[in-house]
């Protein structure tokens, strides 16, 4: 029972409550539970054990009681109680942009809207927007969001498959007698959403191999069982595909289960063109006779083409002349960049992550928490910058083996373009993320006029998340990206490449461009505890994706060299 599923039943019975019409101070008081639990380095359920969990300040005996039932059954008799009120449907409502627990409350009294098809109708017949405090822009705002929930629907987040992936790759390689093991498809690939997950196997005899699939802990559901195939629901309802083939067919198979198809289909007519036949079974020369290859990068090399990392196999630019060098990789970065601590809305404090990040092998770790403005999230007044500086110099002026903490922020694009602090402020960041956190409502033309405004601050180092989406959940604003992309080049900004696996944005697609116009740009994790800080990997497969190298990461560089390339 982890902290995130405690946090999240907690704020179930606040928004039930809310809906119901409870006493405000009760509903707060749930969702002050709620995020002292989300807030917990420690697992709640071992405070609870230990008796500790009462101490905790916005956890009490009534809360420690509620707590305790759901660790130790799963459930709360209470939050059924709320259930049995309303349809089973009606919390879906809240994914949708722009309604919270209050919206919900009104659609469902006013209009009986307890669905997603039912708010749906609702707006198609203009009925939400004759409600008190809504409006037709509104309305169209809904339908907008509910358009891309539908979109979205089918597909999994790259950690949450990764996960699910990697640990039946874990447990096939413990267990089975295989020779090899791998994951492949669009998760292999680094796609920022995935619709499954597909792994492949080498070994002579699949089934020992499909025994200890179809059996391992993280399967929760059998779909289908064959001597080569086999599918399973794991955890969080991904669904997984095992393919198992002889050792001889491996290279093959994984070539082309990781695709893309349009990448295959290159490789397929290229292999015409040369007299040869690709399969998945294996590559024939002109007399129909096998061609002997051990690897992917044997395949590529009898068809007389460079290897492309598994990231670039999209049929876009993978064999352009200019992937000579190799694409970043995780080694490749020096130091951390856009992490949030204790200072402003982060789980752990500025000298635990920064000692993290020491031990993880990075020499510098930027802190970046938010600005004023975000003050929903203890954003840094300059009185308590003042003191977070003090705490990072006293910090840095221990024996630290090399290893420094920037003196960073992440300061908040106002409405019209400028920065959260005055310049005196400003002056005092040794590098300065500029993000937009609200005032989402824009027109194209008004968010990429923000954007270069914020570019055209003298004080700006990266833009961070450019559009602001959140996958799955929110399309993000519309921007004209080579118009911000120009801009930053023209100004000497770099672009964020924010690696929290619901952002992933700058979106790959449009990296090469940005790079090939000189733009640089920093792999942020976006880190607020120090398990956030392995958000990287995303964060790099996202760059090499867009087939960056090194040399177009800021943080690959040393900390001086990192430093003065900011601008002054």
């Amino acid at each position: 029972m982890d902290n995130a599923r405690i946090a999240n039943m907690l704020y179930t019975i606040a928004v039930f409550l809310e809906i119901k019409g409870e006493d405000p101070s009760k509903i707060q008081s749930y969702m002050n539970a709620s995020q002292a639990v989300e807030k917990m380095t420690e697992p709640v359920s071992l405070l609870l054990q230990e008796g500790w969990l009462r101490s905790v300040e916005g956890i009490g005996e009534e809360f420690e009681k509620i707590i305790a039932e759901f660790v130790s059954t799963g459930e709360v008799a209470y939050l059924n109680q709320l259930r049995q009120l309303y349809p089973a449907t009606l919390l879906d409502l809240l994914k949708v942009d722009g309604i919270g627990p209050k919206s919900t409350k009104i659609l469902y009294e006013t209009l009986n809207i307890a669905s997603l098809d039912a708010l749906h109708r609702a707006c198609l017949e203009n009925k939400v927007a004759q409600i008190p405090g809504f409006s037709i822009s509104r309305e169209y705002k809904i339908l907008k969001s509910l358009e891309f929930i539908k979109q979205q629907q089918e597909y999994f987040r790259l950690n949450n498959a990764w996960h699910v992936a990697a640990s039946l790759r874990a447990s096939i390689m413990e267990n089975a007698p295989v020779t090899a093991v791998e994951v492949t498809g669009a998760l292999r690939r680094y796609n920022e959403l995935v619709k499954n997950a597909t792994l492949v196997a080498a070994c002579e005899d699949a089934v020992p191999v499909m025994k200890r699939f179809l059996r391992a802990q993280e399967t929760e559901r059998i779909v289908s069982v064959g001597r080569s195939k086999s599918t399973v629901i794991g955890k969080g309802g991904i669904s997984v595909d095992l393919h198992v083939v002889p050792e001889r067919q491996f290279p093959y198979a994984l070539l082309y289960l990781t695709g893309s198809k349009a990448h295959i289909n290159l490789l397929r007519k290229h292999a015409t063109t040369l007299g040869m036949k690709l399969t998945d079974n294996g590559l024939f020369d002109k007399e129909g006779a096998p061609v002997v290859c051990n690897d992917e990068a044997a395949i590529y090399a009898a068809l007389n083409l460079p290897y492309p990392a598994p990231e670039i196999r999209e049929g876009i630019f993978e064999f352009d002349a200019d992937l000579s060098r190799p694409l970043v990789t995780r080694s490749d970065l020096a130091g951390l960049v856009h992490c949030h601590s204790t200072w402003s809305d982060g789980k752990d404090t500025l000298a635990a992550m920064a000692t993290a990040a020491r031990q993880l092998g990075y020499k510098y770790f930027v802190a970046t928490d938010h600005s004023q403005s975000s003050a929903y999230v203890n954003g840094l007044t300059p009185e308590r910058l003042e003191q977070q500086h003090a705490e990072i110099n006293e910090i840095n002026d221990l024996d630290l083996s090399g290893f420094r903490i920037v003196k960073g922020i992440e300061c908040d694009i106002l409405p019209e373009g400028s920065l959260d602090y005055e310049p005196d402020i400003l002056r005092t960041f040794e590098f300065i993320i500029a993000s937009i956190h609200s005032g989402f409502d824009m027109t194209k033309d008004e968010a990429t006029t923000r954007i270069i405004r914020a570019i055209e601050n003298p004080f700006t180092s990266a833009i961070g998340h450019l559009t602001g989406r959140l996958l799955l959940t929110r399309r993000g604003y519309e921007v004209d990206v080579e118009k911000v992309v120009d801009a930053a080049a023209a100004n000497g900004v770099a672009f964020e490449i924010n690696a929290n696996p619901r952002r992933l944005d700058m979106d790959w697609r449009h990296l090469r461009n940005a790079a090939k116009k000189g733009v640089r740009f920093v792999i942020g994790p976006d880190a607020h505890s120090i398990a956030g800080l392995h958000n990287v990997q995303y964060g790099v497969g996202t760059a090499r994706k867009g087939a960056l190298t090194p040399e177009h990461i800021l943080n690959c560089l040393p900390v001086e060299k990192f430093l003065q390339w900011r601008k002054s």
